[in-house]
């Protein structure tokens, strides 16, 4: 059997799942290859949204379901010290506490929406790509051809080693067990609730209601094999950790995972993308790796269905590589750094002590909480104003929110002078522009208040493009870089390749 579509995405967990969603929203031909044959998981995986996620979730119109199915809290923290971000400049300053398994369920349903077709129960055998289009060829021998493949299957990626991607980074130290079981009633022991530090690492054991299985974490005393975890390899660890085992049994799952930190030396190889763990894993700790897949597809997509879609060239798409790279380079640097603070060591304990007392001030604990909800990330787009790059506060506009108008994944331009003064004929096709009135003050995490520009490029991810006044100067080039060259129509006079830009 064989299939073509514009766009392959290998994986249907939350990175590919959005993924699809935005290129569904441009109108892309995209289908989604799963080896799972239904969204059920195994295991418990990431537990939380941040608040940049909340907010990119926010931009497309469905924040709302997963703000509803999950628990609002402060998630913020840094090597389990608490981060209160609650002061931060965002119109959700908090995370949101669901499991990884409702999450992807909830971008699933979206996706069905949309349209978007998943093959399940497919193993991926071989990729080949050529300067025309990639070949995924299938374990059954279904071969799906697309002009671009993007790898969102996780950590041990077939779409990363198929296209001979190296995953650099630093071998693991520690292996840890989780995992959800019963345990007997006649132990003649309470279990020891809670979270636990000792010379082994970090534990944990907590119910998953008033009765029933409990859900465990234990820092095994050996680095684990790459084998799947047994029961027998379960008990040995509590019996390391606790001296007993509780009479654990009947386990609904048991997974390992390490503190190895590695990333794809390459987001991008020809038309072969890597988004998600297929790009970059590490430790949970922070619970950055799920957000960070997401904010990584929300940062491809709109490039990517440009591209297919003949209004931006091809090299659209090596910004992608350039903005996210790294983003998930610093989340591996301070993943490795919060595991050290929880050795469990007389002058590691202080160290950490000093951190948390550190943290507890005002600047620091801003700047981290920011750096943690993925607030403060900034695109290196060059020199400009202080907006530039960064993501696009949800101002409340006469009308309606900012965020309102990124709903379906189009480019927007807020002009706040005089209506009408702002004159982009020749990119009308691709930008919204929105004559707007915003009186109130402008502040960005970390930075705080900021010059109000009189008018501001936002991309569809949310981040900002361009922003200045009259006379606009660079914003025929910004549209450029972002948007492809201008149409010629009325409007548009072109002199010498340069477009000059109407203004009132």
């Amino acid at each position: 059997m064989r299939s073509e579509h514009a766009v392959v995405i290998v994986g249907a967990g939350p990175t590919g799942l959005l993924l699809s969603a935005e290129l569904a929203l441009s109108g892309i031909d995209v289908v989604i290859v799963e080896r799972r044959v239904d969204q059920a998981l195994i295991g418990a995986r990431a537990g939380g949204l941040h608040s940049r996620t909340i907010e990119i979730l926010d931009q497309r119109g469905v924040a709302d379901r997963f703000i509803r199915a999950g628990d609002v809290t402060q998630l913020a923290g840094f090597a389990q010290i608490r981060l209160d971000i609650s002061d931060v400049p965002s119109r959700h300053p908090y995370g949101v506490a669901l499991w990884q398994s409702r999450i992807e369920q909830l971008l699933a349903d979206w996706t069905e929406e949309l349209a978007v077709p998943i093959l399940r129960g497919h193993q991926v055998r071989s990729v080949v790509g050529d300067d025309t289009g990639v070949a995924v060829e299938l374990a059954d021998g279904h071969l799906v051809r697309a002009e671009y493949v993007v790898g969102c299957d996780g950590g041990r990626s077939a779409i990363r080693k198929g296209a001979g991607i190296a995953f650099e980074g630093w071998e693991p130290t520690a292996s840890y067990l989780l995992a959800e079981a019963e345990i007997s009633a006649d132990t003649g022991r309470e279990p020891a609730w809670g979270i636990r530090h000792d010379a082994l690492g970090v534990h944990a054991l907590s119910r998953t209601g008033d009765v029933g299985p409990v859900r465990v974490m234990v820092t095994e005393r050996n680095l684990g094999p790459a084998a799947e975890p047994t029961l027998d390899d379960l008990s040995r660890a509590m019996i390391d950790v606790y001296q007993t085992d509780y009479g654990i049994h009947s386990p609904a799952w048991i997974s390992r995972f390490t503190d190895a930190a590695r990333q794809a030396a390459a987001y991008r190889r020809g038309r072969v993308l890597l988004a998600g763990d297929a790009a970059h894993v590490h430790h949970p700790i922070g619970g950055q790796g799920l957000n960070t897949g997401m904010q990584d597809a929300v940062n491809l997509g709109w490039k990517l269905a440009a591209v297919v879609n003949r209004t931006a060239p091809d090299r659209l798409l090596d910004t992608y590589h350039a903005e996210r790279h790294p983003v998930a380079a610093r989340v591996l640097r301070n993943a490795m750094a919060q595991m050290t603070l929880l050795r469990a060591d007389d002058r590691t304990t202080a160290l950490r002590e000093t951190t948390a007392e550190l943290l507890s001030m005002d600047e620091p604990r801003k700047r981290y909480g920011a750096m943690m909800s993925g607030l403060d990330i900034r695109y290196d787009l060059g020199e400009g104003h202080p907006l530039l790059g960064r993501r696009m506060p949800d101002l409340d506009l006469a009308g309606g929110r900012a965020y309102e108008l990124l709903h379906q994944a189009r480019p927007v331009l807020l002009n706040f002078g005089r209506p009408g003064s702002v004159d982009i004929a020749g990119w009308a096709d691709r930008v919204r522009v929105a004559d707007v009135e915003y009186a109130g003050k402008w502040e960005l995490p970390v930075l705080g208040p900021v010059a109000a520009p009189g008018a501001v490029l936002i991309r569809p991810d949310g981040h900002v493009a361009w922003a200045g006044d009259a006379p606009y100067d660079g914003l025929a080039d910004a549209l450029t870089t972002w948007f492809g060259p201008p149409t010629a129509g009325p409007g548009m006079d072109r002199t010498g390749g340069r477009v000059q830009l109407g203004y009132g």
